[in-house]
């Protein structure tokens, strides 16, 4: 190897080493949060299974259908929720990352973005949990045909939530979505305003799949994402590049 390859590898390995250490740094802080939050693992699911067995008829209980589901299905969530946690960590060791690769506006531009994604994404969990959840199960436990006991199985009552959690908390994050796409001038605000009745549309849809198969929560998706997005509209013309 000849030393200009011999100098071009040393930074390559560099960041290689660099990744490895903040990869590192992302595990240790999703297994702390994770070790404090297991040990109330039973309590955090009843706490999020609330907006359900409240609109339970009298003498229905949550059901486990499998052997290991009372322990894997709280354990699932405590993991998850670690994670969702540690996501202004996570967002922080990626900023780390790559800022030094970064031109000072850019710096000033990505760090705030990172934080308000952040914000958004609880913002749009706790949207799901406090406004459509008990909306959403209201209206499904009070269509079962007669004679029908509901009686969800935890592990699937599980699944269901974080779906909607996540499709929430992806949904919230159109505004900066919207912004990134100004900013980096793959489109203009002009073009994105145009193609609005789309954005509408493709709300909706976004709803039906993502959410039961009832009017309410996929209504409940559906606006907020529009809402939203004119939301980045708005902001995305503060972030226009000028023309020198």
């Amino acid at each position: 190897m000849s030393e200009r390859e011999a100098l071009a590898e040393q930074p390559f390995l560099s960041h290689l080493v660099e990744l490895r250490d903040r990869l590192l740094k992302v595990v240790m802080g999703v297994l702390v949060i994770f070790l404090l939050l297991f040990p109330f693992a039973n309590e955090i699911y009843s706490y999020l299974s609330g907006p359900l067995t409240v609109h339970l008829p009298e003498g229905s209980t949550m059901i486990a259908i499998e052997v290991a589901s009372p322990f894997l299905a709280p354990f699932k969530l405590t993991m998850v929720l670690a994670i969702f946690l540690s996501m202004p960590w996570i967002l922080f060791q990626a900023w780390a990352f790559i800022a030094p690769a970064l031109y000072h506006h850019e710096r000033r531009l990505v760090f705030p973005l990172l934080v308000a994604s952040s914000a958004l994404f609880y913002v749009g969990m706790a949207f799901a949990y406090y406004v459509v959840f008990p909306l959403a199960f209201g209206f499904l436990t009070a269509t079962a045909p007669e004679g029908v006991a509901i009686m969800t199985d935890i592990s699937r009552y599980l699944d269901f939530i974080l779906t909607l959690f996540f499709a929430f908390g992806l949904s919230f994050e159109i505004p900066i979505a919207t912004i990134v796409l100004v900013w980096s001038g793959t489109v203009s605000q002009k073009s994105l305003a145009e193609k609005r009745p789309y954005v509408i549309v493709g709300a909706f849809v976004f709803g039906m799949i993502l959410t039961p198969p009832d009017v309410i929560s996929q209504t409940l998706l559906a606006v907020p994402v529009w809402l939203l997005f004119e939301m980045g509209l708005i902001c995305s013309r503060f972030f226009v590049k000028k023309e020198p």
